[in-house]
Protein backbone atom coordinates (compact mmCIF):
# COMPACT_ATOMS: atom_id res chain seq x y z
CA UNK A 1 0.00 0.00 0.00
CA UNK A 2 1.09 3.59 -0.66
CA UNK A 3 -0.33 6.91 -0.53
CA UNK A 4 -0.44 10.02 -2.40
CA UNK A 5 -0.28 13.51 -0.80
CA UNK A 6 -0.99 16.49 -2.86
CA UNK A 7 -1.67 20.17 -2.07
CA UNK A 8 -1.48 21.87 -5.16
CA UNK A 9 -5.05 23.10 -4.97
CA UNK A 10 -7.27 26.03 -3.72
CA UNK A 11 -6.28 26.60 0.24
CA UNK A 12 -3.95 23.60 0.08
CA UNK A 13 -1.03 23.47 2.52
CA UNK A 14 1.17 21.06 3.33
CA UNK A 15 4.67 19.24 2.12
CA UNK A 16 6.23 15.87 2.57
CA UNK A 17 8.44 14.97 5.17
CA UNK A 18 9.96 11.95 4.70
CA UNK A 19 8.92 9.22 1.79
CA UNK A 20 5.20 7.57 2.85
CA UNK A 21 5.12 4.04 4.19
CA UNK A 22 2.18 1.59 3.64
CA UNK A 23 0.88 2.88 7.63
CA UNK A 24 2.91 5.85 8.26
CA UNK A 25 2.77 9.56 6.75
CA UNK A 26 4.93 12.21 7.73
CA UNK A 27 4.26 15.78 6.86
CA UNK A 28 4.88 19.97 7.68
CA UNK A 29 3.22 22.28 7.38
CA UNK A 30 4.22 24.95 5.02
CA UNK A 31 4.73 28.87 6.65
CA UNK A 32 3.33 31.95 5.40
CA UNK A 33 6.04 34.72 3.73
CA UNK A 34 7.64 36.88 5.74
CA UNK A 35 5.77 39.86 7.35
CA UNK A 36 8.03 42.75 7.59
CA UNK A 37 6.33 44.46 10.38
CA UNK A 38 5.81 41.52 12.87
CA UNK A 39 9.55 39.66 11.36
CA UNK A 40 8.12 36.69 11.55
CA UNK A 41 6.85 33.62 9.02
CA UNK A 42 3.38 31.82 10.26
CA UNK A 43 1.85 28.98 9.88
CA UNK A 44 -0.92 26.49 11.20
CA UNK A 45 -3.61 26.07 8.33
CA UNK A 46 -3.35 23.03 6.12
CA UNK A 47 -5.44 21.28 3.99
CA UNK A 48 -4.31 18.18 2.03
CA UNK A 49 -5.21 15.40 -0.31
CA UNK A 50 -4.86 11.81 0.50
CA UNK A 51 -5.26 8.92 -2.18
CA UNK A 52 -3.93 5.43 -0.68
CA UNK A 53 -3.60 2.44 -3.57
CA UNK A 54 -5.35 0.04 -1.19
CA UNK A 55 -7.56 0.04 1.76
CA UNK A 56 -6.45 0.29 5.63
CA UNK A 57 -4.97 1.90 8.27
CA UNK A 58 -2.48 5.05 8.08
CA UNK A 59 -0.81 7.22 10.80
CA UNK A 60 -0.76 10.46 9.60
CA UNK A 61 1.43 12.87 11.66
CA UNK A 62 1.90 16.50 11.34
CA UNK A 63 5.74 16.63 12.37
CA UNK A 64 6.56 20.22 12.77
CA UNK A 65 3.11 21.22 14.81
CA UNK A 66 5.43 22.16 17.70
CA UNK A 67 7.09 24.98 15.31
CA UNK A 68 3.76 26.45 14.36
CA UNK A 69 2.11 30.41 15.38
CA UNK A 70 0.50 28.53 18.22
CA UNK A 71 1.41 25.48 19.05
CA UNK A 72 -0.65 25.38 22.37
CA UNK A 73 -3.83 25.10 20.35
CA UNK A 74 -3.42 21.69 19.45
CA UNK A 75 -4.11 20.13 22.80
CA UNK A 76 -7.97 19.29 22.15
CA UNK A 77 -7.67 20.14 18.36
CA UNK A 78 -9.87 17.25 16.09
CA UNK A 79 -8.67 17.40 12.28
CA UNK A 80 -11.56 17.79 9.92
CA UNK A 81 -11.91 15.05 7.30
CA UNK A 82 -14.01 14.40 4.16
CA UNK A 83 -14.06 12.65 0.57
CA UNK A 84 -16.87 14.58 -0.81
CA UNK A 85 -15.39 17.92 0.29
CA UNK A 86 -19.03 18.86 1.50
CA UNK A 87 -19.25 16.82 4.15
CA UNK A 88 -16.56 17.31 6.90
CA UNK A 89 -16.46 15.25 10.27
CA UNK A 90 -14.27 15.68 13.36
CA UNK A 91 -11.27 12.98 13.88
CA UNK A 92 -11.26 11.84 17.56
CA UNK A 93 -7.87 9.63 16.88
CA UNK A 94 -6.47 13.44 16.95
CA UNK A 95 -3.85 13.93 19.87
CA UNK A 96 -0.43 16.20 19.56
CA UNK A 97 2.69 14.33 21.77
CA UNK A 98 6.05 14.86 21.01
CA UNK A 99 5.53 17.89 19.03
CA UNK A 100 3.55 16.22 16.37
CA UNK A 101 -0.12 16.36 15.51
CA UNK A 102 -1.30 13.06 14.73
CA UNK A 103 -4.29 11.19 13.56
CA UNK A 104 -4.88 7.77 12.27
CA UNK A 105 -7.44 7.28 9.26
CA UNK A 106 -8.90 3.43 8.03
CA UNK A 107 -8.91 4.07 4.17
CA UNK A 108 -12.12 2.12 2.89
CA UNK A 109 -11.37 1.43 -1.02
CA UNK A 110 -8.12 2.03 -2.75
CA UNK A 111 -8.05 5.34 -5.25
CA UNK A 112 -10.76 7.14 -2.78
CA UNK A 113 -8.99 10.55 -1.74
CA UNK A 114 -9.75 11.83 1.40
CA UNK A 115 -9.04 15.55 2.98
CA UNK A 116 -7.92 16.72 6.00
CA UNK A 117 -8.33 20.19 6.76
CA UNK A 118 -7.19 22.08 10.28
CA UNK A 119 -11.17 23.42 9.59
CA UNK A 120 -13.60 22.96 7.14
CA UNK A 121 -12.18 25.07 4.14
CA UNK A 122 -14.13 27.39 2.43
CA UNK A 123 -12.69 27.87 -1.01
CA UNK A 124 -12.75 30.55 -3.49
CA UNK A 125 -15.06 28.83 -5.95
CA UNK A 126 -17.46 28.54 -3.59
CA UNK A 127 -17.09 32.10 -2.41
CA UNK A 128 -17.54 33.32 -5.93
CA UNK A 129 -20.86 31.30 -6.55
CA UNK A 130 -22.36 32.50 -3.49
CA UNK A 131 -21.82 36.48 -4.62
CA UNK A 132 -23.02 35.72 -7.53
CA UNK A 133 -26.31 34.27 -5.74
CA UNK A 134 -26.23 37.23 -3.45
CA UNK A 135 -26.21 39.97 -6.61
CA UNK A 136 -29.39 38.31 -8.22
CA UNK A 137 -31.28 39.53 -4.58
CA UNK A 138 -33.71 42.71 -5.79
CA UNK A 139 -32.35 45.02 -3.69
CA UNK A 140 -29.08 44.04 -3.31
CA UNK A 141 -25.79 45.51 -4.65
CA UNK A 142 -22.49 43.77 -5.31
CA UNK A 143 -19.43 45.73 -6.35
CA UNK A 144 -15.98 45.89 -6.12
CA UNK A 145 -14.22 47.74 -4.26
CA UNK A 146 -10.88 47.66 -5.82
CA UNK A 147 -8.24 44.85 -6.56
CA UNK A 148 -5.77 42.37 -4.71
CA UNK A 149 -2.38 42.06 -5.44
CA UNK A 150 -2.85 38.65 -7.33
CA UNK A 151 -5.62 40.57 -9.59
CA UNK A 152 -9.01 39.09 -7.70
CA UNK A 153 -11.84 41.41 -6.95
CA UNK A 154 -12.78 43.06 -3.40
CA UNK A 155 -16.23 42.22 -2.91
CA UNK A 156 -18.65 44.15 -1.49
CA UNK A 157 -22.27 43.26 -0.81
CA UNK A 158 -24.55 46.11 -0.05
CA UNK A 159 -28.20 45.54 0.91
CA UNK A 160 -30.51 47.79 3.02
CA UNK A 161 -31.50 51.42 3.30
CA UNK A 162 -31.54 52.31 7.00
CA UNK A 163 -29.61 55.24 8.03
CA UNK A 164 -27.05 53.55 10.21
CA UNK A 165 -24.18 51.99 8.47
CA UNK A 166 -23.02 48.35 9.17
CA UNK A 167 -19.70 47.42 7.49
CA UNK A 168 -18.84 43.65 9.11
CA UNK A 169 -15.75 42.34 7.34
CA UNK A 170 -14.13 38.75 7.34
CA UNK A 171 -11.28 36.62 7.00
CA UNK A 172 -8.45 39.36 6.86
CA UNK A 173 -6.44 35.88 8.19
CA UNK A 174 -7.45 33.60 5.31
CA UNK A 175 -6.48 30.43 7.09
CA UNK A 176 -9.60 31.78 9.42
CA UNK A 177 -12.36 29.81 7.08
CA UNK A 178 -14.95 29.86 10.21
CA UNK A 179 -15.09 33.44 8.74
CA UNK A 180 -16.18 32.83 5.13
CA UNK A 181 -18.65 30.48 6.43
CA UNK A 182 -20.06 32.93 9.18
CA UNK A 183 -20.50 35.67 6.05
CA UNK A 184 -22.99 32.67 3.93
CA UNK A 185 -24.89 32.60 7.03
CA UNK A 186 -24.98 35.68 7.57
CA UNK A 187 -25.83 36.87 3.71
CA UNK A 188 -28.00 33.79 3.42
CA UNK A 189 -30.49 35.36 6.44
CA UNK A 190 -30.71 38.85 5.30
CA UNK A 191 -31.01 37.97 1.87
CA UNK A 192 -33.58 35.45 2.05
CA UNK A 193 -31.79 32.95 -0.02
CA UNK A 194 -32.28 29.90 2.30
CA UNK A 195 -35.66 29.20 0.91
CA UNK A 196 -36.04 27.18 -2.51
CA UNK A 197 -37.12 29.23 -4.62
CA UNK A 198 -36.95 32.94 -4.43
CA UNK A 199 -36.16 35.65 -1.85
CA UNK A 200 -38.00 34.77 2.03
CA UNK A 201 -35.85 37.07 4.28
CA UNK A 202 -37.73 36.56 8.23
CA UNK A 203 -39.43 39.81 10.01
CA UNK A 204 -35.99 40.79 12.05
CA UNK A 205 -34.04 40.49 8.98
CA UNK A 206 -36.57 42.90 7.38
CA UNK A 207 -36.62 44.83 10.39
CA UNK A 208 -32.46 45.49 10.18
CA UNK A 209 -32.98 46.55 6.64
CA UNK A 210 -34.88 49.29 7.65
CA UNK A 211 -32.72 50.12 10.46
CA UNK A 212 -29.25 49.70 8.40
CA UNK A 213 -27.68 49.76 5.32
CA UNK A 214 -24.66 46.97 5.05
CA UNK A 215 -21.68 46.58 3.44
CA UNK A 216 -20.74 43.60 3.42
CA UNK A 217 -17.36 41.99 2.66
CA UNK A 218 -17.15 38.70 2.49
CA UNK A 219 -13.47 38.09 2.40
CA UNK A 220 -10.55 40.63 3.00
CA UNK A 221 -8.08 38.25 1.87
CA UNK A 222 -8.43 35.88 -0.91
CA UNK A 223 -5.21 35.98 -2.22
CA UNK A 224 -4.03 34.57 0.85
CA UNK A 225 -6.86 32.13 1.04
CA UNK A 226 -6.24 30.37 -2.26
CA UNK A 227 -2.89 30.12 -1.44
CA UNK A 228 -3.01 28.44 1.82
CA UNK A 229 -1.90 30.49 4.03
CA UNK A 230 -2.46 31.79 7.58
CA UNK A 231 -2.46 35.06 8.08
CA UNK A 232 -0.93 36.83 5.43
CA UNK A 233 -1.86 38.09 1.98
CA UNK A 234 0.21 37.84 -1.59
CA UNK A 235 3.08 40.28 -0.29
CA UNK A 236 3.41 38.34 3.22
CA UNK A 237 1.16 41.05 5.15
CA UNK A 238 -1.28 40.75 7.73
CA UNK A 239 -4.18 42.40 7.03
CA UNK A 240 -5.08 43.07 10.59
CA UNK A 241 -2.01 45.06 11.80
CA UNK A 242 -2.15 47.22 8.43
CA UNK A 243 -5.29 49.63 9.64
CA UNK A 244 -2.50 52.34 10.59
CA UNK A 245 0.79 52.78 10.83
CA UNK A 246 3.46 51.69 13.34
CA UNK A 247 5.98 53.93 14.13
CA UNK A 248 7.74 54.14 10.36
CA UNK A 249 5.75 51.32 9.05
CA UNK A 250 3.57 52.57 6.83
CA UNK A 251 0.00 51.45 6.15
CA UNK A 252 -2.24 50.81 4.77
CA UNK A 253 -0.63 51.44 1.35
CA UNK A 254 -1.74 49.63 -1.91
CA UNK A 255 1.84 48.07 -2.76
CA UNK A 256 1.28 45.54 0.02
CA UNK A 257 -2.06 45.88 1.95
CA UNK A 258 -4.65 47.09 -0.65
CA UNK A 259 -7.55 45.14 0.88
CA UNK A 260 -7.28 47.26 3.78
CA UNK A 261 -6.45 50.27 1.68
CA UNK A 262 -9.60 49.91 -0.46
CA UNK A 263 -12.10 49.26 2.30
CA UNK A 264 -10.81 51.99 4.59
CA UNK A 265 -11.23 54.95 1.91
CA UNK A 266 -15.20 53.72 1.58
CA UNK A 267 -15.88 53.47 5.06
CA UNK A 268 -14.71 57.06 5.13
CA UNK A 269 -17.58 57.84 2.43
CA UNK A 270 -19.79 55.99 4.02
CA UNK A 271 -19.19 56.79 7.24
CA UNK A 272 -19.48 53.88 10.15
CA UNK A 273 -22.20 53.12 13.30
CA UNK A 274 -21.17 49.35 13.68
CA UNK A 275 -18.65 47.38 12.96
CA UNK A 276 -18.04 43.96 13.09
CA UNK A 277 -14.30 41.88 11.76
CA UNK A 278 -14.83 38.23 12.15
CA UNK A 279 -11.62 35.77 12.71
CA UNK A 280 -11.10 32.15 14.12
CA UNK A 281 -9.13 31.67 17.24
CA UNK A 282 -6.54 29.11 17.37
CA UNK A 283 -6.78 28.36 21.32
CA UNK A 284 -10.16 29.38 23.03
CA UNK A 285 -12.80 26.89 22.32
CA UNK A 286 -15.62 28.74 22.51
CA UNK A 287 -16.79 32.33 20.13
CA UNK A 288 -16.32 35.79 21.86
CA UNK A 289 -15.97 39.15 20.78
CA UNK A 290 -13.40 41.67 21.76
CA UNK A 291 -13.95 44.97 22.22
CA UNK A 292 -13.04 48.80 22.22
CA UNK A 293 -11.61 48.66 25.90
CA UNK A 294 -8.27 50.03 25.33
CA UNK A 295 -9.34 52.86 23.20
CA UNK A 296 -9.86 56.53 23.34
CA UNK A 297 -13.58 56.40 22.32
CA UNK A 298 -14.16 54.18 25.37
CA UNK A 299 -16.49 55.45 27.94
CA UNK A 300 -19.99 55.03 29.45
CA UNK A 301 -21.65 55.10 25.50
CA UNK A 302 -19.44 53.03 24.05
CA UNK A 303 -18.86 50.35 27.08
CA UNK A 304 -23.37 50.04 27.26
CA UNK A 305 -23.72 49.43 23.29
CA UNK A 306 -20.32 46.99 23.28
CA UNK A 307 -22.08 45.00 26.41
CA UNK A 308 -25.25 45.03 25.44
CA UNK A 309 -24.79 44.15 21.89
CA UNK A 310 -22.63 41.10 23.01
CA UNK A 311 -25.37 39.88 25.79
CA UNK A 312 -28.24 40.19 23.03
CA UNK A 313 -26.14 37.39 21.23
CA UNK A 314 -25.44 34.88 23.54
CA UNK A 315 -28.78 35.03 23.82
CA UNK A 316 -30.10 34.75 20.51
CA UNK A 317 -27.10 32.42 19.99
CA UNK A 318 -25.73 30.05 22.83
CA UNK A 319 -22.45 29.38 20.52
CA UNK A 320 -21.59 32.85 21.89
CA UNK A 321 -20.90 33.52 25.52
CA UNK A 322 -19.60 36.72 27.29
CA UNK A 323 -17.56 35.01 29.88
CA UNK A 324 -14.14 34.06 27.99
CA UNK A 325 -12.43 35.68 25.49
CA UNK A 326 -8.93 38.29 25.38
CA UNK A 327 -8.13 40.00 28.14
CA UNK A 328 -9.05 43.77 27.76
CA UNK A 329 -6.59 46.21 26.76
CA UNK A 330 -5.81 48.50 29.71
CA UNK A 331 -6.83 52.44 29.08
CA UNK A 332 -5.46 54.02 25.74
CA UNK A 333 -3.25 51.01 25.20
CA UNK A 334 -5.38 49.62 22.19
CA UNK A 335 -3.56 49.16 18.92
CA UNK A 336 -4.55 51.01 16.50
CA UNK A 337 -3.24 48.92 13.63
CA UNK A 338 -6.22 46.31 14.50
CA UNK A 339 -9.01 46.79 12.35
CA UNK A 340 -11.64 46.96 15.18
CA UNK A 341 -9.33 49.50 17.30
CA UNK A 342 -8.89 51.64 14.55
CA UNK A 343 -12.93 51.87 13.36
CA UNK A 344 -13.91 52.53 16.90
CA UNK A 345 -11.10 55.19 17.12
CA UNK A 346 -11.54 56.52 14.19
CA UNK A 347 -15.48 57.30 13.70
CA UNK A 348 -16.41 56.82 17.59
CA UNK A 349 -18.78 53.49 16.91
CA UNK A 350 -19.73 50.28 18.38
CA UNK A 351 -16.62 48.29 16.29
CA UNK A 352 -15.51 44.78 17.56
CA UNK A 353 -13.58 41.66 16.80
CA UNK A 354 -15.57 38.30 16.71
CA UNK A 355 -13.79 35.11 17.17
CA UNK A 356 -14.52 31.68 16.49
CA UNK A 357 -13.07 28.71 17.71
CA UNK A 358 -11.45 26.25 15.95
CA UNK A 359 -11.93 23.25 18.32
CA UNK A 360 -14.80 21.62 17.24
CA UNK A 361 -15.81 19.55 19.86
CA UNK A 362 -17.09 21.86 22.78
CA UNK A 363 -21.01 21.25 23.69
CA UNK A 364 -23.48 23.22 22.88
CA UNK A 365 -27.16 23.06 22.95
CA UNK A 366 -27.42 21.08 19.65
CA UNK A 367 -24.84 18.88 20.31
CA UNK A 368 -26.89 16.37 21.75
CA UNK A 369 -27.65 15.21 17.48
CA UNK A 370 -24.72 13.76 15.85
CA UNK A 371 -22.46 15.56 13.50
CA UNK A 372 -23.16 19.06 15.46
CA UNK A 373 -19.65 20.18 16.77
CA UNK A 374 -19.01 23.69 15.23
CA UNK A 375 -17.57 23.28 11.89
CA UNK A 376 -19.04 25.24 9.06
CA UNK A 377 -22.45 25.07 9.52
CA UNK A 378 -22.79 26.44 13.08
CA UNK A 379 -19.99 29.15 11.93
CA UNK A 380 -23.52 30.53 9.79
CA UNK A 381 -26.15 29.67 12.20
CA UNK A 382 -23.51 32.36 14.69
CA UNK A 383 -23.67 34.22 11.29
CA UNK A 384 -27.22 35.06 11.10
CA UNK A 385 -27.49 35.56 14.64
CA UNK A 386 -25.45 38.70 14.35
CA UNK A 387 -28.71 40.38 13.09
CA UNK A 388 -30.41 39.87 16.20
CA UNK A 389 -27.81 41.36 17.97
CA UNK A 390 -27.50 44.80 15.67
CA UNK A 391 -31.18 45.00 15.91
CA UNK A 392 -30.84 44.94 19.73
CA UNK A 393 -28.49 47.78 20.24
CA UNK A 394 -29.51 49.85 17.16
CA UNK A 395 -32.03 52.50 18.07
CA UNK A 396 -29.26 53.83 20.52
CA UNK A 397 -26.09 53.61 18.08
CA UNK A 398 -26.08 57.31 17.47
CA UNK A 399 -27.88 60.53 19.02
CA UNK A 400 -28.00 58.70 22.16
CA UNK A 401 -25.06 60.09 25.24
CA UNK A 402 -25.29 57.55 27.62
CA UNK A 403 -27.09 54.02 26.42
CA UNK A 404 -29.68 52.55 28.95
CA UNK A 405 -30.13 48.89 28.92
CA UNK A 406 -31.27 46.00 31.38
CA UNK A 407 -29.34 44.77 33.75
CA UNK A 408 -28.77 41.58 31.62
CA UNK A 409 -26.72 43.61 29.32
CA UNK A 410 -24.47 44.65 32.22
CA UNK A 411 -20.45 44.50 31.05
CA UNK A 412 -18.75 41.48 31.45
CA UNK A 413 -14.89 41.73 31.57
CA UNK A 414 -13.60 38.62 29.80
CA UNK A 415 -11.14 36.83 31.37
CA UNK A 416 -8.80 34.54 29.60
CA UNK A 417 -7.80 31.79 31.38
CA UNK A 418 -7.79 27.85 30.35
CA UNK A 419 -8.26 26.95 33.70
CA UNK A 420 -10.99 28.49 33.96
CA UNK A 421 -12.24 27.83 30.44
CA UNK A 422 -11.73 24.17 31.34
CA UNK A 423 -14.05 24.30 34.15
CA UNK A 424 -16.51 26.07 32.08
CA UNK A 425 -16.03 23.34 29.32
CA UNK A 426 -16.33 20.63 31.89
CA UNK A 427 -19.93 21.85 33.22
CA UNK A 428 -21.53 21.89 29.62
CA UNK A 429 -20.31 18.04 29.26
CA UNK A 430 -21.99 17.17 32.38
CA UNK A 431 -25.53 18.60 31.19
CA UNK A 432 -24.76 17.29 28.33
CA UNK A 433 -24.91 14.26 29.19
CA UNK A 434 -27.77 14.61 30.45
CA UNK A 435 -29.69 15.88 27.79
CA UNK A 436 -28.34 13.15 25.83
CA UNK A 437 -29.59 10.52 28.35
CA UNK A 438 -32.98 12.54 28.76
CA UNK A 439 -33.32 12.55 24.81
CA UNK A 440 -32.48 8.83 24.52
CA UNK A 441 -35.12 8.28 27.08
CA UNK A 442 -38.38 10.46 25.50
CA UNK A 443 -36.97 9.10 22.01
CA UNK A 444 -37.48 5.50 23.46
CA UNK A 445 -40.67 5.90 25.02
CA UNK A 446 -41.81 7.67 21.66
CA UNK A 447 -40.27 4.32 19.63
CA UNK A 448 -42.10 1.74 21.87
CA UNK A 449 -45.64 3.74 21.49
CA UNK A 450 -45.32 3.54 17.88
CA UNK A 451 -44.35 -0.12 17.87
CA UNK A 452 -47.46 -0.73 20.49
Amino acid sequence: MSVSISSAFDAGNIEVATPPTATDVKLNIKPDPHTELEKKQHSQWFHFRATPSAPGVVNYEISNAHAVSYPKAWPGTQVCASTDRKEWVRLESTHFEEGALRWSYGHARAGQAVYFAYFDPYDYERHLHFVARCAAVRGATVRSLGQTLDGRELDCVEVGHGPLQCWAVHRQHPGESQASWYAEGLLTRLLGLSGATGSAADGLALRSLRMFTFHIVPNMNPDGSVRGYLRTNAAGANLNREWASTGDYVAPTLERSPEVFHVLREMVKTGVDAFVDVHGDETLPVAFVAGAEGCACWGPRIKALQSAFVAAYARANPDMQTQFGYEADAPLKANLALGSNQVADRFDCLAVTLEMPFKGDVPGNLAHAAGATFQGPRAAALGASLLDALVHVGPSLRGVREPSFGSEDAYVSPVEDMAAVDAFIAVQREALEKEKVAYAVRNGAAHGKELA
